[in-house]
């Protein structure tokens, strides 16, 4: 079996990992609270109104499972799917508004990394 190298970090950097991993966090909750508002919003997209409530349930699931430092992982990887398919349902539909979900992939990506020693193990960046 081998082992993974722990890449140390400094405080900063899990700080603004953290920092990094939140704000995108908040946007999906905020997304899936609009979700339950306004469900009718999501017609424009294809999606009848009757899905919005079970596509913010998986939302907010799957947020809250990346910010549980056990789970963060498995989290962004769930994230990346949900994000893939908004970006998808913009991208059908011609809107530019695909931009939002595909820099919220990076934010979460980027924010595990810098907080999570064994992502940056895993993903090593070499000068």
């Amino acid at each position: 079996m081998t082992t993974v190298r722990q890449v140390s970090a400094s405080k900063a950097m899990i700080w603004t990992g953290w920092l990094l991993s939140v704000l995108p966090s908040l946007m999906l909750l905020l997304s899936a609270c609009l979700k339950v508002v306004k469900p009718e919003e999501m017609e424009h997209l294809g999606f009848s109104a009757d899905l919005a409530l079970a596509i913010a349930i998986v939302e907010v699931g799957c947020t809250l499972v990346y910010l549980i430092p056990r789970t963060a992982v498995l989290g962004a990887i769930l994230l990346t799917g949900y994000l893939g398919g908004a970006i998808a349902s913009h991208v059908r539909l011609l809107e530019m508004q695909f931009v939002v979900p595909l820099v919220l992939g990076v934010l979460i990506w980027g924010g595990l990394f810098l907080r999570d020693s064994r992502t940056r193990a895993l993903i090593p960046i070499r000068a």
